[in-house]
């Protein structure tokens, strides 16, 4: 991790998934079912999300992360004997298409697109996926574009991925900073050559990964003050 402002920065690249959008948003939105079970829900969704996603890539057996969601989910709400709950299951799939955006976001885009950046998404998601959140937020016209994994059928740490970025923007890494919440993926973007920013939202421990972090943030409201 360095304290250095980010040097010459072109464009900036979000991911999707705890960067932009609470993706514990759609249980928050059954607390009338889940009750205090939400948080734990939550966490257990999102840990076999991203298990499966990692596993698939390493197996070289790709399958869209509406899928994964939808598995990880079937595992979690099993685990938690809420597999029989009526409608939840569709429910908790339909919210994920309308996460909301976390407070900051919707005054920080369009800042940033006044100052002359260009902006996109990076994500897991599948564009089936990555269209309707982003349209819900009203987001749709701040980014230059929306980048899927899907593109080249792995996920997220592969370098095919971040490279996705560089090809669409015409850009070098070395131009583009890249925001991320994950500790993982912020810093297999800083192993490809992104200036990264860390957006540590809950405040957890560094890794311990190839990539060196250029900054760490605890939300994305602090991200002007680092492109000078």
């Amino acid at each position: 991790m360095t304290d250095a402002v980010l040097d010459d920065v072109h464009a900036c690249v979000f991911d999707a998934y705890g960067t932009l959008f609470d993706f514990a948003s759609a249980a928050a939105a059954c607390a009338d079912t889940l009750g205090p079970r939400g948080p734990a829900l939550t966490a257990l969704w999102r840990d076999k999300q991203l298990q499966y996603s990692w596993l698939r890539g390493l197996q070289g057996l790709y399958a869209p992360f509406w899928q994964v969601t939808g598995e990880a989910l079937d595992h979690a709400l099993d685990a938690m004997d809420l597999a029989g709950t009526p409608g939840l299951r569709d429910r908790l799939m339909g919210l994920y298409l309308k996460l909301d955006p976390f407070p900051e976001v919707p005054a920080l885009l369009p800042a940033l697109r006044g100052r002359g950046q260009r902006m996109a998404i990076l994500s897991n998601g599948s564009p089936d996926m990555l269209g309707p959140v982003v349209e819900n937020a009203g987001l749709t016209a701040m980014f230059d574009a929306v980048l899927s994994v899907d593109a080249v059928r792995t996920y997220k740490t592969d370098p095919r991925v971040y490279r996705l970025v560089e090809d669409r923007l015409g850009l070098p890494a070395a131009r583009i900073a890249f925001l991320s919440s994950n500790a993982w993926d912020a810093h297999a973007a800083a192993a490809f050559g992104m200036q990264v920013v860390w957006c540590n939202r809950q405040g957890q421990r560094p890794e311990r990964l190839p990539g060196v972090i250029a900054r760490e943030i605890r939300n994305l409201s602090e991200l002007p003050a680092l492109l000078g």
